[in-house]
């Protein structure tokens, strides 16, 4: 090992066991996210100022109920769009180890997915507008980010590709080299980084009160940062086409930036034409 590498600390994967029963690091950390997220969301409703017209879209109270659909869909889809989008391959040839989430393996595009319709169908059960809905939801994203990148570290996954950096890391696994620990550059940007920004635009500049301009931000936001970060994780079973430094994390981040630019876009002419009709 190169004095300029740095070892993988020993983690145990388990963070307490009682007889057959294990408690993982990784499930701790994805539990983490969604319950801080929840509890930041019910701080947003309670700030009743930070809305249009000075009134919360929906109670505190109603984020419980929101919180257990989120939770299905980062769930649920993010484990098919792990299956689907990267190792599909693998899967169909071991389908029992489509269940194995405590092994690891998210993707995060496949959990939006599942989030967006998890979002869509408690809006439409409860009648709340599905608008405020996605921006609570987008501005604690984050937060879920950071620590479901903790967990990838935990488990020694979505490393980076070879460096001779010195902060470059052997993770265990991943053969002699030393790599980009590319989990935690995520951990920075697409979590601390990309919640300050979100929380800059919802306090200072009062992006709520315009409907669908957080979830916006945070789709262009999340893609500049995550396509930033691929270019640390170029790795063959990430590539799109071999010898071309396109990873799939790359492409299925355009569709995002495409859609966060058309979200910011209809929220500010919204807001112009409200603005325009007040005058008028």
């Amino acid at each position: 090992m190169s004095p300029l590498e740095i070892p993988f600390p020993e983690i145990n994967p388990i963070a307490l066991q009682i007889g057959p029963i294990a408690v993982r690091w990784y499930g701790l950390a994805y539990a983490a996210g969604l319950i801080l997220g929840w509890l930041y969301i019910r701080r947003l409703l309670q700030s009743s100022q930070l809305w249009k017209n000075d009134s919360s879209p929906m109670s505190p109270d109603d984020a419980d109920e929101l919180l257990l659909w989120v939770a299905a869909g980062v769930i649920l889809g993010g484990r098919l769009g792990h299956v689907l989008f990267y190792h599909s391959d693998y899967y169909f040839s071991n389908p029992l180890e489509i269940f194995a989430i405590w092994k690891g393996g998210m993707s995060f595009h496949g959990g939006l997915l599942g989030t967006g319709l998890a979002m869509y169908l408690y809006a439409r059960r409860t009648g709340i507008s599905v608008w405020p809905v996605m921006d609570l939801v987008s501005a604690a994203v984050p937060i879920g980010l950071f620590f479901g990148r903790v967990a990838n570290f935990i488990n020694a996954e979505v490393v980076g590709s070879p460096t001779d950096m010195p902060w470059g890391m052997v993770f265990p696994g991943s053969g002699p080299e030393a790599l980009h620990p590319a989990m935690l550059y995520e951990a920075a940007l697409e979590g601390i980084a990309l919640f300050f920004i979100l929380r800059y635009f919802t306090h200072a500049r009062l992006a709520l009160k315009m409907p669908g301009l957080t979830t916006g931000i945070f789709l262009t936001g999340y893609a500049v940062f995550r396509i930033f970060c691929e270019l640390f994780k170029i790795v063959d079973y990430r590539l799109i086409y071999a010898d071309y430094p396109i990873t799939k994390g790359m492409v299925y981040s355009v569709p995002m930036f495409i859609l966060g630019l058309w979200f910011i876009y209809r929220a500010r002419s919204r807001a112009n034409d409200a603005a325009e009709e007040k005058t008028a």
